[in-house]
């Protein structure tokens, strides 16, 4: 009998570690959407009349966990489930600032030359996948990515909820919130 309470209070105390653990998994996520809202309002709202080039926010979509923040608009055709879209990409771990220091990926050669970064896809190729499952993306990417359109310019950001997962990959801590800064090419459905 005695054998029989000692296993039960065990897997008690697992259940509520358990229990424990996801809720700080949610309060983490929670915190890094926070994060997300606040960077999106920080962005300038309007161009400088100056700069032609200035980036500014256009338009804020939000889907499937993933905030898309339209900086420069495309034309044509939206990006549609099992799509093909072309692009450049930067891949910065989100800790509430886009730093040269946070990026982890690039396939985007003036990104990589204006951040000093090394390690990278050095072939600088243009990323070009088919939309859905199996395109090799995280979640958060793809459900960002939907609605793109040729010549846009965007930043994609998700909480770790929609990334990589638990576990590290590469340079990248587990359930870390993502940004990509991304440069679409081409759009065709």
């Amino acid at each position: 009998m005695h054998r029989i309470l000692r296993i039960l209070a065990l897997c008690a105390a697992a259940g509520l570690l358990a229990a424990c653990s996801k809720q700080s998994l949610r309060n983490a996520w929670s915190t890094q959407e926070d994060q997300i809202e606040s960077f999106i309002q920080s962005l300038p709202a309007e161009g400088d009349a100056g700069n032609p080039d200035a980036l500014f926010v256009h338009d804020i979509i939000y889907n499937g966990g993933s905030s898309r923040v339209i900086m420069k608009d495309g034309t044509g055709e939206k990006l549609a489930k099992g799509g093909t879209v072309s692009f450049y990409y930067t891949g910065y771990v989100f800790s509430g600032s886009m730093t040269a220091g946070n990026i982890f990926a690039t396939n985007d050669r003036q990104a990589a030359e204006e951040n000093g970064w090394t390690v990278t896809d050095a072939s600088y190729e243009i990323a070009t996948v088919t939309l859905g499952s199996g395109d090799g993306l995280v979640p958060g990417l793809r459900s960002g990515l939907e609605g793109v359109r040729a010549g846009e310019t965007c930043y994609i950001l998700f909480s770790g909820q929609y990334g990589f997962g638990k576990r590290p990959m590469g340079t990248v801590p587990g359930n870390s919130a993502l940004l990509y800064c991304i440069k679409v090419e081409t759009v065709s459905n």
